[in-house]
């Protein structure tokens, strides 16, 4: 029979303590309901009266009806000398009327003595007091044993007694914190095990990413006997992070055959992790374990030829079990496998041995010598191979540009103008377009110029613009990549342009964007176009 883990995930309140990471009110709604469909056991909300954010979720949460998932308000033990019917943090935790409540309490003697100021035996009247306060008032008491794999080295006895001052208290699980992030595997599972043994019960596990061995912690203490693992989606958390439940998931099915989540659920992983991505307004990590676009991305021709015969001669798991899926990346270091599979994953009819194929690679190498780099610009590559095959369709060809930046005055901003000279459909088109800067005006005039005859080009938007230099010691004189990703109708594609100059750099990557959404309406069209019936 697989062990059953509980999922803690707490990326409202330890994972929005990170750098960079707000939630807004709504987006921690949102969250919350998400991580409850997705099967997680408990949602720590906030900090209880810690701001008035936190509070208003708590309130806010009540009407959700949540169909799993239990929110958790997180809050400390009472002050030192003072009782816990007076203490202003425990009126918070009930004040915010959730199910369960977290508390810490200090494990270390350096906290007792140091931080708190305080003995060690008050310290543990304080836990106990807590706790009797809290299961007094009907709530779900979950004990984070803060630092407590340094208090275990500092001093195993002393460390023990909080734990028990916990248990006897009531609290329903004792979770052993690694909070500093420096314990490793070997040392969590063996102290894990001795806690196991001498409390039984649900013991939980609380790891930082400080030595990036937070997943790992994890997994060595339910190896060890803890049945409740707390985290956060994506490893967000205070400096390093927490441990990554993104991570950890899959790793707990998957490797350790627990049961954690609702069937099926596991394919949800990627759609989750991009959902609190989005919330967080951060962009998702590419290489990141199970879920980033690089996770099951192969570049050297040697991998993508196994892969094709063998997925799991390069592949640990299957990506669609994670709700990801297998990538092929064309490059200088391609092979033929790595074009043809592009091709198939792109819906080309070739034969792997056709010299179609060796015309694409060699096209390719020549142009990643030129300082191109296709692997983050698919629609460029696609548009390359149209091309190669000599089924690429011209919508419009350029005659001239001119841009001119103009400042008028001190403190004023700079004035873009831009003006393109373009045949459509044999016509001459002569445009001019102002904008933010002198890309932003090549855009604007493209757009004028082509909106009369392609209609859908109103759609696009640019969504993102990136540009990289290539050989920085060539000063002003240096190579320029420029990357621009496109949507429309809630699908994106990437371009490429590479030049000496910036602006040139910038309308190759322009056209190809535009002709790529240009190229998928008449595939569109033709793919639905009614064919003759058969005849008598």
């Amino acid at each position: 029979m697989s062990p059953t883990v509980e999922l803690y995930d707490t990326t409202l309140r330890d994972g929005a303590q990170a750098e960079g990471v707000s939630f807004t009110l709504v987006g921690k709604l949102r969250v919350a309901q998400r991580l409850d469909a997705f099967g997680v056991d408990y949602i720590e909300g906030g900090y209880a009266g810690s701001n008035p954010k936190d509070m208003e979720f708590f309130a806010q949460a009540r009407q959700l009806n949540l169909r799993h998932a239990r929110i958790v308000a997180f809050g400390s033990t009472r002050r030192a000398k003072r009782s816990a019917d007076e203490d202003e943090g425990l009126a918070a935790l009930l004040k915010a009327e959730t199910p369960a409540v977290a508390i810490f309490g200090k494990s270390w003697r350096l906290h007792v003595h140091e931080v708190l100021r305080t003995s060690e035996e008050e310290n543990l009247r304080m836990i106990a007091d807590t706790i009797r306060r809290l299961k007094g008032a009907g709530r779900e008491v979950i004990y984070d044993a803060e630092h407590f794999f340094d208090g275990w080295r500092d001093s195993p006895e002393y460390a023990a007694r909080t734990l028990a001052s916990a248990r006897e208290a009531g609290a329903d699980v004792l979770v052993l914190c690694d909070t500093n992030g420096g314990t490793m595997p070997h040392e969590v599972e063996a102290i894990t095990a001795e806690v196991v043994r001498r409390f039984g019960g649900r013991i939980g596990i609380h790891a930082h990413n400080d030595s990036e061995v937070a997943v790992a912690n994890s997994l060595a203490a339910v190896r060890a006997g803890a049945q409740h693992v707390q985290g956060t989606i994506n490893g967000f958390g205070e400096r390093c992070g927490n441990a990554n439940l993104i991570s950890l998931v899959p790793n707990l099915v998957v490797r350790l055959g627990c049961t954690c989540l609702r069937p099926d659920a596991l394919r949800e992983l990627k759609a989750v992790s991009e959902f609190v991505y989005e919330m967080a307004d951060i962009r998702p990590y590419p290489r990141q374990p199970f879920v980033g676009d690089s996770a099951f991305a192969h570049k050297a021709g040697v991998h993508a030829d196994a892969v094709r015969k063998c997925p799991r001669a390069y592949e640990h798991i299957d990506p669609a079990l994670v709700g990801n899926e297998r990538r092929i990346l064309v490059s200088e270091l391609s092979g033929a496998s790595n074009v043809f599979l592009k091709a198939v994953e792109m819906g080309l009819a070739m034969d792997r041995d056709s010299p179609e194929v060796r015309t694409v690679l060699r096209e390719l190498e020549r142009l990643e010598r030129s300082g191109y780099q296709f692997e983050a610009a698919e629609a460029s590559f696609r548009l390359l191979v149209e091309k190669v095959l000599k089924r690429h369709r011209s919508f419009f060809s350029l005659d001239a540009f001119r841009v001119i930046v103009e400042k008028r005055r001190a403190g004023e901003p700079c004035i873009s103008e831009a003006t393109v000279k373009l045949h459509v459909d044999g016509q001459p088109v002569h445009t001019v377009g102002e904008g933010d800067g002198p890309v932003d005006a090549l855009n604007q005039a493209l757009r004028k110029a082509l909106e009369p005859f392609y209609p859908v080009v109103r759609d696009v938007k640019l969504v993102d613009y990136s540009v990289r230099i290539l050989d920085p010691q060539a000063a002003t004189a240096a190579k320029t990549r420029v990357l621009i990703e496109s949507s429309a109708g809630g699908r994106s594609w990437s371009t490429i342009g590479v030049s000496d100059n910036i602006i040139e750099a910038s309308w190759e990557a322009l056209v190809d964007g535009i002709e790529y959404k240009l190229f998928l309406d008449e595939q569109s069209r033709v793919s639905s176009a009614p064919t003759d019936p058969p005849g008598p």
